[in-house]
Order: C-alpha cells, then sequence, then structure tokens
C-alpha cells in the first residue's frame, strides 16, 4: 500500500524474489509508471475498507503499509485493513508515537526503514566494517575484512570467541565464495569475515590492527 520511494523498492525486491505482488496507490502516475515491472498494480485509496474488499485484500496474508509521507492514511489504511480482516499487517512508521498509534489500530509489525538505515550507515563510516546489522539486546552481526594480526592463522589457534568476545561463522577467501567457518579454516590475506556477537565487540574485532 504505497509507491513512494520505500514502497517500490520493497515490491521490486519481493517480486526479485519470485513472490507475486499487488501493490496500490491512489497517484495515477505512479500506478502507471510501475505497471510495467509489478505484477499487477492498481489505483485506489487504500483507506478506503470498501475498496479494499472490492480488491479481495482479505484473501491476502501479509499486507505492508509503506504510506509515509500522511500519518493520517497510513494509521486509516492499517484501520482499514484490520477491518478486513488481513492477518499480518506490516507498516511504515516515521516515528515513536507514529509506531504507537499503528500498533494500537492493528499494525502487527512496525518498522522505521530510514532510522535503522542511518543507524546502520553510522557504524559502517566509522568503521573497518562493509556490512552491519543490528538486532535486540546487543546483538550484531557484520561482514569485516580479516583483521591484519590475524592473517594466515588458523581459526583453531586464535581462540577467537575468548579473546575477543566474537563468533566468526563465514569466510569469504579472496576470490572464493562466503563458506561456513570451523576450527581449521585459515584467514588468508584479502579474506572477508562474517562474524556475531555483541556490538561493542564487534566493533572493536573489525578495529584491530
Amino acid at each position: 500500500m504505497g509507491l513512494g520511494r520505500f514502497g517500490c523498492h520493497l515490491a521490486g525486491a519481493l517480486t526479485r524474489l519470485g513472490h507475486q505482488v499487488l501493490a496500490v496507490d491512489r497517484d495515477p502516475d505512479r500506478v502507471q509508471r510501475w505497471s510495467v515491472s509489478l505484477d499487477r498494480v492498481v489505483q485506489a485509496d487504500a483507506t478506503e475498507e470498501q475498496a479494499l474488499r472490492q480488491l479481495g485484500i482479505g484473501d491476502f496474508t501479509r499486507v505492508v503499509v509503506a504510506i509515509g509521507a500522511s500519518v493520517e492514511a497510513s494509521v486509516l489504511t492499517v484501520l482499514a485493513l484490520t477491518e478486513v480482516g488481513v492477518p499480518q499487517i506490516w507498516a511504515r512508521a516515521t516515528s515513536r508515537k507514529h509506531a504507537k498509534i499503528l500498533a494500537s489500530v492493528g499494525a502487527h509489525h512496525v518498522v522505521f526503514p530510514e532510522a535503522e538505515t542511518g543507524e546502520r550507515v553510522a557504524h559502517l563510516i566509522v568503521s573497518r566494517m562493509l556490512d552491519f546489522m543490528e538486532f535486540g539486546d546487543d546483538f550484531a552481526i557484520a561482514k569485516v575484512p580479516v583483521p591484519p594480526p590475524l592473517v594466515g592463522h588458523r581459526l583453531r589457534d586464535l581462540a577467537v570467541q575468548e579473546r575477543y568476545g566474537v563468533m566468526v561463522v563465514g569466510a569469504k577467501p579472496a576470490g572464493e565464495r562466503f563458506r561456513y567457518a570451523d576450527p581449521d579454516t585459515v584467514l588468508g590475506p584479502g579474506s572477508i569475515l562474517v562474524v556475531e556477537g555483541g556490538i561493542a565487540q564487534v566493533q572493536r574485532f573489525a578495529a584491530l590492527r
């Protein structure tokens, strides 16, 4: 529901993953623009319960409300989806207050794409990490170049978890594909590692010199 920047990227990604997507927007220009690349794009007012019923939205197991420009429209859309009986409603929020309202009218999952992206980019800017994903309860997974002091050593000999508080779960030797790491994995020059652990521990591991 909503084909702004977040909505169109989400719909495109779901399509590339092999899922059929119905996209709804009340802007005819957006509907026309995306009709060539998405399975089905419909011009309708998603805040209207009757319009959703006519589209058969109640038969969908998951609906994402990607509307960000209008708090009122996003809240009314979630409310209308609740009325037609959608079992899983995901909604984009632009603030904590907005999120509370969405949850109170029936959203099952609320996401903050701008805030989450900003947090992730901040970690990448100030570190050697190549990618970073933070989870709740002080836990993160990161993709990092093998720290220089560890090059040429086997994981078995490094005791990474005991010394640095992180676990190396994957390794990509230069020019090869990622593979699961094991105690005999050798950290060759140019290797990329996937590590998991507490946020501070992951950051310190990535900063080793």
